[in-house]
């Protein structure tokens, strides 16, 4: 008796020991599971850096021969600090058939660059698509690239009607949470019904198994989204009828798994807590719950299941704003579902912005006060955009802004409609909604098979450290394979010129890092023809091909807005005529003045030496440092440094390289202005030169010299010219009284203000001779990644 009683008396210690033991294997296996998923995730997300694109335009709604103004923000997704490493954007205008009817590339200095598009008259009235990417973007989904829509009116083209437009199509959809349904499991389905546009509709629902009962039901809230519980059973198919738009649909519920997890999140308050259960009821596997933000790992716990079922709990106060992701893994380290939360910023830039007066009469000035704050009332600088524009009723109200386009809409996939209100309202009818919307969203965000593999595919598109890359393909003619290991020239003609060398790599692949290159302009792509004269270039285009889901709602006019659609169309016309060249007129360009190779080792000027008749003789009499050769009937060149051979120099013409040096004998001197000859070997790239001579005429655009007909000679657009935004002044008698009429409807766009560290900034300008209601709509970001914006309002009378 005595042996047992000592059990009973120090049975508490045994279920201690016990405990620690089962804790311990825990743990073991945590000391080996946990640390690895985030080791590996974090590696992930140190070689995978993600871009996301804010652009700010001036307005929504425009018409055919008007200008839509815009600023760029690059950022870290991270922490949505701006980011300086892709210095090029690409914009595109997006028909409703994902045609682009316009392109432009933007040059990003320290994250921002602006830029303009001249709606042109051949476009039709519709709605469009603008979309903003770089090129390491083009990586990845086209999902995440910047999306938002425009409206386009031409006054010369008939406009649709809402009577015109048919649009009976509407969408549902059901997600359940987790990312599965499983038998005998309760899961919170989400319901997303949507009509043109992506836009939700009202509707209500139930869901019917294979003997039409019915076994649940649901309807949709805010914005077309709802959920519900259901607990499907094995071996059944579930329908979906939904009534919407006095229509009903018929939709397949998404397939039931017999075995595996389900994951239900609940919203504590303080925190997020979830429930996991296992439909094969195993007792002894462990599982694994990553709570990750903008791919930073926040947080990683490990709990056993007990009954089929596991909970966790995560404190809101360790994830950071925005969307986070949890992702749950099974005891082989294998995701098994994963669910999205948005937690509403703690910190945001703070941005008033007030017009000096409420009422301004025409052509007067107008003083804007403008302050940037964190929300303790600390004065932060900011980089920020302003526009201020007529609000009429072509004009709506954009529901978004930075902060809800950073924080939630570059997250997910797909039309987010009216964005901002998530972040506007926190009573309970918004955090529901919020909610739905995450529910709706699917998953994943990672292929995490390859994350936990370390599998990081080297990137195709590579980012812009210097200026737009141009790629093409060279081709073997003679048996049409990828030409491999070709070196090959890329010139842009200009003063000076631009010439990029690259080598082809084992498909063939050419890629050509341009600096600087500013504006349309001719460029030349050739290989040396002396030597690889069976080869064909082809120059790719750098705009991406991928499409999203994105649908452009249909577009119609009501009636009710012809009187303002005539008034903005006349005002269009008279600005165009009356302010024709104040709207052609572009900033300076930093360009660089030096050609490649910087400094000559000696630089003639022809035109101070005896002009021969020749260009054999010119080079003869008084070039030093080369000498002139002729081999069966061929001229030839030969440089020297000192007394030491050191071949066939690279010749160029206007910065473009000449390889049969017959041509050079052939150029009449006198239309030559300059020699300039570098007498060493000269590396560049993957070519190494034995000397450079550089003739230079004085068009200097190389029309005096007949381009090999295999160069790839072809019009390619640089980086955009940064047009000036014209805003005229009316500071004396003389402008106040002028005659010329000034009907802008968009008084004033800068997208550069930047507020110092007091947080203050004061702007001006002058309103116009067009009377009615004006907003000014303020954009931007801090340095530690807070965005904020504001808008104010302003009157102008007679």
């Amino acid at each position: 008796m005595k042996p047992i009683k000592n059990i009973y008396r120090y049975g508490w210690l045994y279920a201690a020991l016990t405990l620690c033991i089962a804790c311990f294997d825990i743990k073991a296996g945590n000391a080996q599971v946990l640390p690895d998923l985030q080791k590996k995730f974090n590696a992930f997300q140190k070689d995978n850096l993600q871009e996301k694109i804010y652009v700010h335009i001036n307005k929504n709604f425009y018409l055919a021969g008007e200008l839509l103004w815009f600023k760029v923000y690059c950022t870290n997704g991270a922490d949505n600090k701006l980011l300086d490493i892709s210095k090029v954007a690409y914009v595109e205008l997006l028909d409703n058939h994902s045609a682009a009817v316009m392109q432009a590339k933007i040059a990003l200095v320290n994250g921002t660059g602006n830029g303009s598009l001249v709606i042109p008259f051949s476009l039709n009235s519709g709605n469009y698509l603008l979309r903003v990417y770089t090129n390491r973007m083009k990586n990845f989904d086209a999902a995440h690239f910047f999306e938002r829509q425009v409206s386009v009116v031409n006054p010369l083209k008939s406009a649709a009607t809402i009577a015109d437009v048919q649009n009976p199509h509407v969408d549902v959809q059901f997600f359940p949470e987790g990312g599965q349904l499983v038998r005998g499991l309760d899961s919170r389905i989400a319901c997303k019904v949507t009509g043109p546009g992506g836009r939700g509709l009202p509707a209500t629902g139930a869901v019917i198994d294979q003997q039409n009962d019915t076994v649940a039901r649901f309807k949709t809230l805010k914005f077309g989204m709802g959920s519900f519980i259901f607990k499907p059973a094995s071996n059944q198919v579930y329908r979906a009828i939904t009534k919407v738009n006095g229509g009903v649909i018929i939709t397949d519920l998404p397939v039931i798994s017999e075995s595996g997890y389900a994951m239900q999140a609940t919203d504590g308050g303080q925190g997020w807590n979830i429930s996991v259960k296992n439909a094969d009821n195993t007792s002894a596997d462990e599982v694994f719950l990553v709570a990750h933000t903008n791919h930073t790992v926040e947080m990683v716990q490990s709990a056993r299941l007990s009954s089929g079922s596991a909970n966790f709990s995560i404190n809101k106060n360790i994830l950071a704003d925005g969307i986070s992701y949890f992702t749950l893994f099974d005891s082989q380290s294998r995701a098994v579902c994963e669910r999205m939360v948005f937690k509403r910023p703690a910190t945001r830039l703070v941005v008033n912005a007030a017009a000096g007066e409420k009422v301004y009469g025409t052509r007067k000035k107008a003083s804007i006060a403008i302050s940037t704050s964190a929300r303790d009332g600390k004065s932060v600088p900011a980089n920020l955009s302003l526009s201020v524009y007529r609000a009429d009723e072509l004009q709506e109200a954009e529901p978004d802004d930075i902060d809800s386009y950073l924080l939630l809409r570059a997250g997910l996939k797909g039309y987010i409609e009216s964005a901002g209100y998530y972040l506007e309202n926190n009573d309970a009818e918004a955090t529901e909604a919020l909610d739905n919307l995450m529910l709706s969203q699917g998953w994943t965000q990672f292929d995490w098979s390859k994350v936990l593999q370390g599998k990081n595919e080297p990137l195709k598109f590579i980012p812009e450290y210097t200026g737009p890359i141009i790629t093409g393909h060279v081709t073997n003619t003679v048996n049409n394979s990828a030409g491999a290991g070709v070196t090959a020239y890329l010139t842009i003609p200009g003063t000076p010129a631009q010439l990029y060398a690259a080598k082809s790599d084992s498909a063939g692949q050419l890629l050509f890092n341009t600096r600087r290159f500013y504006g349309p302009k001719e460029i030349i792509v050739q290989t040396n023809s002396q030597q690889d004269s069976t080869y064909h270039i082809e120059i790719e285009n750098p705009y991406s091909t991928q499409r999203s889901n994105t649908v452009i709602a249909p577009f119609a006019l009501s009636d009710n807005i012809t009187n303002a659609l005539a008034d903005n169309s006349l005002n269009m016309q008279v600005q165009n005529i009356f302010a024709a060249d104040q709207l052609k007129q572009f900033k300076a360009t930093n360009t660089d003045s030096t050609i490649f190779y910087g400094a000559p080792t000696k630089s003639y000027l022809l035109d101070d030496y005896t002009r021969f008749p020749t260009m054999e003789e010119v080079l003869r009499e008084y070039v030093g440092s080369i000498a002139v050769v002729k081999h069966q009937g061929k001229f030839g060149i030969k440089a020297f440094n000192v007394d030491k051979l050191l071949g066939s120099p690279l010749i160029l013409l206007d910065g473009a390289p000449v390889f049969d040096a017959d041509k050079i004998f052939k150029i009449d001197p006198l239309k030559v202005k300059k020699l300039e000859v570098v007498s060493t070997n000269y590396l560049y790239g993957p070519a190494l030169f034995n000397g450079i001579m550089n003739f230079t005429t004085y068009k200097g655009d190389g029309t005096s010299l007949q381009i090999d007909p295999r160069a790839v000679v072809l019009d390619y657009d640089g980086l955009q010219l940064e047009r000036k935004f014209y805003t005229p002044a009316y500071d004396s008698d003389v402008q106040l009284n002028s005659p010329k009429p000034d009907f802008r409807s968009a008084l004033y766009w800068n997208p550069d203000v930047s507020t110092p560290n007091d947080g203050k900034i004061d702007l001006s300008f002058y309103t116009g001779d067009k009377t009615g209601r004006y907003i000014g709509v303020i954009e931007g970001i801090a340095p530690g990644g807070e965005t904020g914006s504001a808008r104010f309002y302003f009157e102008v009378k007679k």
